[in-house]
């Protein structure tokens, strides 16, 4: 009898008997494209009238609790709580992506540059590097978020300094151990100048991690922003954020009113923990024997 082959590619298809890490690998994804697809659609739903302007103030008594009409509830200052949390994804998409990417774009050229040249600049660029390492990176984020000021791209360029270091490092300890590689040293006896090294044999060899990196750099980078959101550092008021609107929550929370506290926090929570359950077990499929060799 034939087998008939997968029409998907290799890296597509689910494994027959998946482990618990491969297990809880798709649970994250199926979390993150959930909120992802949330970001998405929140407005075509607004646009189509089956969503609340999060930024409208509503005729209603405030602090309604959740019925038929309103999913969530409503807040204290009058807010559609569903329509805010469905647009809190959003947001915090918005700023997770440009902080990851700007923290990766400029670190991962730094590494590859570090190792490769060596020399004053790898100890002048370790020293800086190691030095923005060495602080909290919540602390970091608020003092400049204090500097740069609130807004989404803001908000985002003082999330992405912390993570500059974790790619440096990465790509750099990558980068220090490729460089002495037959087929690098074969490139320069050719004549390859540096920058032709560093983009056609040098990249695609050391950036394995990068992606584990990240998904969980994203993870941490939603609390960071939820932590800023909380001290007024992060977003404008009026821009649905989920920080933002559990410090608002937490005055009415002693009154009873639980519903807008636990909506948010509870978004924020679940997208935390897809990002870092797909992290994860990505992690265990591009560095297999590191894990095994934690277990043992």
């Amino acid at each position: 009898m034939a087998v008939t082959k997968s029409p998907l590619p290799k890296f597509l298809q689910l494994p027959q008997n998946p482990s618990l890490s491969q297990k809880l690998m798709y649970v994250g994804l199926a979390l993150t494209l959930s909120f992802i697809l949330l970001a998405f659609f929140a407005p075509v739903l607004q646009a189509i009238g089956l969503l609340q302007n999060p930024t409208e103030f509503l005729s209603n008594p405030m602090h309604e609790a959740p019925s038929g009409r309103y999913w969530f509830g409503t807040s204290r200052l009058g807010y559609d709580v569903f329509s805010r949390t469905m647009f809190g994804a959003q947001a915090a998409l918005q700023v997770v992506i440009v902080a990851t990417a700007l923290s990766m774009v400029i670190g991962v050229p730094l590494g590859m540059l570090s190792g490769y040249m060596g020399g004053k600049l790898d100890k002048v660029l370790l020293f800086i590097m190691d030095s923005i390492y060495t602080l909290p990176g919540l602390l970091l984020s608020v003092t400049l978020a204090f500097v740069v000021g609130r807004g989404i791209l803001n908000a985002a360029i003082a999330i992405s300094i912390a993570y500059i270091p974790q790619y440096y490092r990465v790509v750099r300890n990558h980068t220090v151990s490729v460089k002495t590689e037959v087929f690098i040293e074969a490139a320069q006896a050719m004549g390859a100048n540096t920058w032709q090294v560093l983009s056609k044999y040098l990249f695609f060899n050391v950036i394995q991690s990068v992606p584990v990196l990240f998904t969980l750099n994203a993870a941490d980078a939603i609390l960071v922003l939820g932590g800023l959101g909380f001290l007024g550092l992060g977003l404008p008021d009026e821009v649905p954020e989920w920080g933002h609107d559990l410090k608002q929550a937490l005055e009415a929370l002693p009154t009873g009113i639980w519903w807008t506290t636990l909506f948010p926090g509870l978004a924020l929570t679940l997208m935390v923990v897809g990002l870092s359950l797909f992290g994860e077990g990505l992690n265990d499929l591009v560095n297999p024997r590191l894990r095994k060799q934690i277990r043992n």
